[in-house]
């Protein structure tokens, strides 16, 4: 076994004299092309090129002697470390940082990033990293083959963002670009990269927060009001029974948004969406959102509770199922009107989770039939509510409404 496992960070900048000492001592460097070309790397050292890091992993592992990993940036930023210290491999790590290659394209656009989410993109992952661009105002994205600005600028279509792309980092051939997110699809993009994804509108603040990445804290104390589901701000005489919209009752999205459960990453539909209550709540847990409603007014008022609570979401004014063909592939969906043929067209598109709702029994078994047959998993709850008038106890609006939420079995 190896006995003693370096990383060594490397951001282009001469290498530290803990660097130079581990390296001369290493009977086993592994690293990228670049890396393993560095002439402090001992002639007789057995050499690695990185591909695979549990294969690597192993071969170290297996290494009688002394050896060292040289990877671009922090190592321990969504780097090698992680791979290093599997419990499989046994390996003592010790590690020599350099700058980050996200703290690096930073630097060179001159712009913080405490208040800045990062994601990796690869084939997998590209689509979740599209919508994390998609809810939050600054994003930094480490891009891999097949997932680059031009994959990135494909799916952002009809988002407008502003691409900071930071091209081989570090080297002589560093170079850095900005330009909007429809022209970054036109160029050929050199790896490695990083892109720094920003606009959307949200809050802006010059003090410090206190948690870093996490924009959604600001807007809930730009909102200045803890809790979600609540009775539309617009609309103050609004009960927790009492509708601001189709299917809106406070106490009903607080039902649906539980079985939706939006996280960072996820894409959620909400059709039908109303005053947009649910959709900014929705957006507030970090999900990206598009608000589908078939009155454009609607759309615009959406538009306006987004900015009042400090998140991002898409409004698209159409009616469905007609306007769906063209929006990209949803994670959950709420659907807020529309019957049996819009919650058709959904589970065509097979999201993980659909939630609707019903005032009828029959509507209920009508939509929870199409549903069955489109190979979900359906429950069904009879949901009551009476709002209550605080200064007297007296009884307010009363709402009964059948909640219908399916899941698709293989993500159980």
């Amino acid at each position: 076994m190896a006995d003693r496992v370096t990383v060594i960070g490397w951001d282009g900048s001469p290498l530290t004299a803990a660097a130079r000492s581990a390296l001369s001592a290493a009977t086993l460097v592994a690293g990228a092309g670049h890396h393993l070309a560095l002439p402090e790397i001992p002639p007789a050292a057995e050499r690695i090129r990185l591909g695979s890091l549990g294969l690597a992993a192993r071969r170290i592992a297996g290494h009688r002697g002394t050896a060292v990993v040289l990877a671009d940036g922090d190592p321990g930023f969504f780097g090698v470390v992680r791979a290093l210290r599997a419990p499989e491999h046994g390996l003592e790590v010790e590690v020599v940082p350099a700058v980050s290659s996200v703290a690096a394209a930073f630097a060179r656009a001159g712009m913080p990033w405490d208040d800045a989410q990062v994601v990796v993109a690869q084939r997998r992952t590209l689509r979740r990293a599209v919508n994390v661009c998609r809810a939050h105002t600054k994003v930094a994205v480490l891009t891999s083959p097949g997932a680059g600005p031009a994959e990135l600028a494909l799916l952002l279509e009809g988002v407008h963002r502003t691409f900071v792309i930071c091209e081989e980092l570090g080297t002589d051939k560093e170079r850095v670009t900005v330009l909007t997110s429809d022209r970054a699809a036109d160029h050929s993009w050199r790896d490695p990269n990083v892109v720094i994804v920003v606009g959307g509108g949200g809050p802006v603040s010059a003090d410090p927060d206190w948690l870093m990445g996490r924009p959604t804290a600001v807007a809930v104390a730009a909102a200045g009001a803890r809790g979600w589901a609540r009775p539309d701000p617009h609309h103050p005489e609004h009960g927790p029974g009492v509708p601001g919209g189709e299917g809106e009752s406070a106490l009903l999205r607080a039902a649906q948004l539980a079985r939706l459960g939006p996280r960072t990453g996820d894409l959620v539909w909400d059709i039908g969406a109303g005053t947009g209550a649910l959709a900014v709540d929705a957006a507030s847990f970090g999900a990206a959102v598009i608000a589908v409603d078939a009155d454009p007014r609607a759309c615009e008022r959406i538009e306006v509770a987004a900015r009042h609570r400090g998140v991002l979401l898409q409004a698209v004014a159409g009616r469905a199922p007609h306007v769906l063909e063209n929006l990209p592939e949803p994670d959950v969906v709420r659907i807020g009107g529309g019957g049996v043929p819009v919650v058709q067209a959904c589970a065509d598109r097979r999201p993980e989770r659909i939630v609707t709702h019903a005032s009828t029994r029959d509507e209920a078994e009508a939509i929870g039939r199409a549903l069955t047959e489109g190979g979900y998993a359906v429950e069904c709850a009879l949901l009551q509510s009476v709002g209550m008038d605080t200064r007297t106890w007296r009884e307010q609006e009363r709402s009964v409404v059948f909640l219908i939420a399916a899941e698709r079995p293989s993500t159980r």
